[in-house]
């Protein structure tokens, strides 16, 4: 096995998900991802963990939601007791076929989403972490020869997390002590309110209300939204293929969008619940481990060059105590180029300009 497998592991159970003896640990595997799996179930092991084993294929889902006659009304009541019994959830992606859903109806796909929402809520109650081992299929995705992907990945992955959490949390004082963001780029003018938040120092670890790994961006709950944006890098949502989606703002609100590819999904994204239609997140990406897009949202919202929207919902970290979450089944992540002509201002000072911070070498204020 490649070391680097087991320090990825090391990783995850340590730094990431903080598992400790006695944790109920529950494991989704994904189809590829067996070397990685055998990893974290010895380090678990180590630990003194108690672990649950589960397998995750878009394939099976596929064939479940086609068979399906759509009406998911109620949460399955075991799948929301194991989460409500459960310590901590470990993800491991590493599928075979990112469009094995591609072809399961929109309003299928909605239904399922809807009715999980319990099971979803109490998922993210858990010290849940998201990772992947990189894959055949996922360096194809991403256009690079498998070898060349595996060193991608973990220059990602295995990070200093310890000294990009002390530079992320520069970026988390500016956005706390802020109160209107404005991002200018081609196709972009949009103007949030962020006052009243707390942002997410995201460093790869539930210590900082963080669950993705790679992670490295800094992320709040904005409001009130005004503008329009473009959304220039390529991605993958639910299956499909979309490219330079539009969406215009009006108090909050999605009032108009388009995309020059992919349209019908953004629309079914926007259809699902009112909440849809809301920003839940603001992303700023500061992993410089990531260097190019690869058509995974894991990796390409963490990059340095990136600022990232989610329709829907918001995480509870960044809301204050008597405030909760836009209601919502979804939380769509949407990723904007601004390595070029484009700046980043908070309070009408430019923190960043054409990806550049204004505590890092090259920055023109």
């Amino acid at each position: 096995m490649d070391e680097r497998v087991r320090e990825h592991a090391d990783v995850l159970v340590d730094w990431s998900a903080r598992v400790e003896a006695g944790d109920d640990v529950v494991l989704s595997v994904g189809p590829d991802a067996h070397d990685l799996a055998v990893a974290v179930a010895e380090r678990l092991g180590e630990r003194g963990a108690n672990l649950l084993a589960t397998y995750s294929s878009g394939e099976l889902t596929r064939a479940y939601l086609r068979a399906h006659d759509g009406t998911f009304d109620e949460p399955p009541d075991h799948e929301l007791a194991l989460f409500e019994e459960t310590d901590v959830y470990l993800s491991l992606g590493g599928g075979r076929n990112i469009s094995a859903m591609a072809d399961v109806p929109g309003e299928t796909r909605q239904a399922y989403s809807s009715g999980r929402t319990a099971v979803r809520e109490a998922r993210l109650g858990t010290r849940w972490v998201s990772t992947v081992h990189p894959t055949r299929s996922l360096a194809q995705r991403a256009g690079m020869a498998y070898e060349e992907y595996r060193s991608f990945a973990y220059d990602a992955i295995l990070r200093d997390w310890e000294a990009l959490a002390e530079e992320m949390g520069r970026m988390k004082d500016v956005l706390d002590d802020g109160s209107t963001v404005r991002l200018v780029s081609g196709g972009t003018d949009l103007t949030l309110r962020i006052d009243g938040r707390t942002a997410v120092n995201s460093a790869a670890s539930v210590a900082y209300d963080s669950h993705n790994l790679p992670s490295g961006e800094v992320f709040t709950a904005p409001y009130a939204t005004d503008g329009e944006v473009t959304f220039d890098v390529p991605m993958t949502i639910r299956g499909e293929s979309v490219r330079n989606v539009r969406l215009a703002f009006e108090d909050g609100v999605v009032v108009d969008h388009d995309a020059e590819r992919g349209a019908d999904v953004i629309t079914e994204v926007l259809e699902t619940d009112v909440g849809a239609r809301r920003l839940g997140e603001l992303g700023v990406g500061m992993n410089r481990g990531i260097d190019r897009y690869t058509d995974n949202i894991l990796f390409d919202e963490k990059m340095g060059d990136t600022v990232h929207l989610a329709l829907g919902r918001a995480y509870d970290a960044c809301l204050p105590d008597d405030e909760s979450a836009t209601e919502s089944a979804v939380h769509v992540d949407l990723l904007l180029d601004v390595s070029e002509n484009s700046r980043l201002e908070v309070d009408g000072e430019v923190v960043q300009r054409n990806g550049r911070f204004r505590w890092e070498d090259g920055f023109d204020g």
